[in-house]
């Protein structure tokens, strides 16, 4: 089916990723994979050919287009290469931070922050989830106590993907305990604050060249000019933008069934059993067109959620029904293509080893599958 989503700045703009990533990206992901992350360089090379910032006004460093059918293909390309790991690293800062950024800071700010991170100087990430605070996130205990001009942070983070890289890593603090959700707010914290510490990077199943890690903060000074937007109102800003950091986390998985399932027909087709190809057997077959029929309607249905979210009408409840829906279809698809490749899928060798393990992160981060549910069960609600 053709896909109408796209005109031809967006085709241009595809040739220009694909481009990169074959001559920046693959050649080192067998490297990353086993460094547990990347390069700070690759920052900086996104950066020179403008992939950071795509909505980010031009004036800081930014491509100035507020259209995320462009972080969609950027999304699509580095999963059809296998690199999914990275989406974390390059959309992460279009998907998870810019917007923030864009809409929460000062003039200030932007001058401060965005030229760096849109040309790759610096990294970002965003620190939400706590030990004992996942998609809770009233439940976070991360303080931030106001003192003269600055604020007085402590607490733990946990889970935070470019932890280690990270030189500026936008927080969720609690600035009033005792008002719950309306004691939230956002301060951005930074490399070299006294107090501000790096702990593990985690060993995850998948995802190998992303580094994630635990943060500790242990009285750090952090500057009242580092607070974003107004005090108290962290948590509706984060209900505004989780609807994007989770079509993003979709648009990654349809992307990766996508190159899983287009791997698995080429070797069905390929691998032989009993004098003919695998795929000719009748209960694989019908198992390959299940899967491609399952695919299509993800695509179709994200490609309908990015258009809505470009025009600004993407509401959270749909967000929660693609995130959701994707992911979980992503491990069905994988497993059953991994089941397709006999004792080769087992191997890590194998492409479909790596998608099987680097999909199944898809229904945890922003927002686990029976949060979700829970999001869009409320709404129907009469």
């Amino acid at each position: 089916m053709d896909r109408d989503l796209f005109d031809t700045d967006h085709h241009d703009f595809r040739a220009m990723v694909r481009d990169f990533v074959t001559k920046e990206i693959q050649p080192h992901l067998a490297a990353w994979e086993q460094a547990g992350m990347v390069d700070r360089e690759l920052y900086e090379k996104a950066g020179a050919v403008g992939l950071l910032g795509l909505g980010v006004a031009e004036e800081y460093g930014g491509g100035g287009v507020a259209d995320f059918r462009y972080n969609l293909v950027l999304i699509e390309e580095l999963c059809r290469a296998g690199a999914t790991a990275l989406t974390m690293n390059l959309s992460g800062f279009n998907d998870l931070v810019a917007p923030y950024l864009n809409e929460l800071a000062t003039q200030e700010q932007r001058r401060r922050w965005l030229p760096d991170l849109c040309g790759g100087r610096k990294v970002s990430a965003i620190a939400m989830t706590e030990p004992g605070a996942g998609s809770d996130l009233k439940a976070v205990r991360t303080t931030a106590v106001r003192d003269g001009d600055s604020y007085v942070v402590n607490g733990a983070k946990t889970f935070i993907s470019n932890g280690i890289l990270a030189d500026l890593v936008v927080t969720v603090v609690s600035t009033d305990p005792a008002a719950g959700r309306d004691g939230i707010s956002l301060l951005v914290l930074e490399r070299g604050m006294p107090g501000f510490e790096r702990g593990r990077k985690l060993d995850k199943i998948g995802l190998h060249a992303q580094d994630t890690a635990e943060l500790s903060f242990t009285d750090v000074r952090v500057p009242a000019a580092n607070l974003l937007g107004e005090e108290g109102h962290g948590f509706r800003y984060l209900m505004r933008n989780l609807p994007q950091e989770r079509l993003s986390v979709a648009a990654a998985a349809v992307a990766g069934m996508e190159r899983t399932l287009e791997h698995t027909l080429r070797f069905t087709s390929e691998r032989t059993a009993f004098g003919r190809p695998v795929a000719d057997f009748q209960a694989n077959r019908f198992t390959l067109a299940e899967m491609a029929t399952e695919v299509q309607v993800a695509r179709v249905f994200l490609d309908r959620c990015a258009a809505e979210l470009t025009a600004g009408r993407l509401s959270p409840v749909d967000a929660a029904m693609a995130k959701w829906w994707t992911t979980e279809l992503q491990q069905r698809v994988t497993t059953r293509c991994l089941q397709l490749h006999g004792g080769y899928g087992f191997m890590r060798e194998y492409d479909v080893a790596r998608d099987f393990l680097d999909a199944r992160a898809g229904t945890l981060y922003a927002g686990t599958t029976e949060i979700m549910k829970e999001i869009i069960g409320r709404s129907l609600r009469p």
